[in-house]
């Protein structure tokens, strides 16, 4: 794999694409393959389709999502990191998902006076503002931020959710 890589790098490609690059290899010879692939690479653009979303977060740059044969977004990893995030709200009351839900606010959950979704345009300002419009009785919030598998994982239900 690693001399097939090699030559096929000695005519100095702008792209690279990989399918499943990483499927069969054990952990020593995976980051042996990332570390040539980087070195190697220059000023090579690398595009890699797989399912193995831990081990691209740890050296992708930009990330693409694809959904039902069509893009629906490709940017930097940091800017959809910070875009996300997990939002709780803790009411005083019976938890219920409001008839004015944000469109960005996906895949609500309610149970008894927890409201649980993924806020896909996450803000500090209009985040919480977006919550407290919404809720009354509000008695905590916690924002955590989410890896990617998590993004995707959620994205996914979404876009079935919307699909059906």
């Amino acid at each position: 794999m690693k001399a097939a890589l090699a030559s096929s790098l000695a005519y100095r490609p702008r792209l690279i694409v990989l399918d499943e690059p990483f499927t069969g290899l054990d952990p020593l010879v995976r980051d042996e393959f990332i570390e040539g692939l980087l070195g190697i690479a220059g000023g090579t653009t690398i595009l890699i389709s797989s399912h193995d979303i831990a081990e691209i977060e740890t050296f992708a740059s930009h990330i693409g999502y694809l959904d039902r044969g069509r893009i629906q977004f490709s940017e930097e990893l940091t800017s959809l990191s910070a875009r996300f995030r997990e939002v709780e709200v803790t009411l005083d009351g019976e938890a219920m998902v409001p008839s004015n839900w944000l469109p960005q606010w996906l895949n609500p959950e309610a149970s008894a006076t927890l409201v649980r979704f993924v806020d896909s345009q996450f803000d500090d300002t209009s985040t919480p503002a977006g919550i407290l419009r919404l809720f009354t009785g509000v008695r905590n919030v916690a924002m955590r931020p989410m890896p990617l598998r998590a993004i995707l994982v959620t994205l996914a239900k979404a876009g079935r959710k919307t699909a059906a």
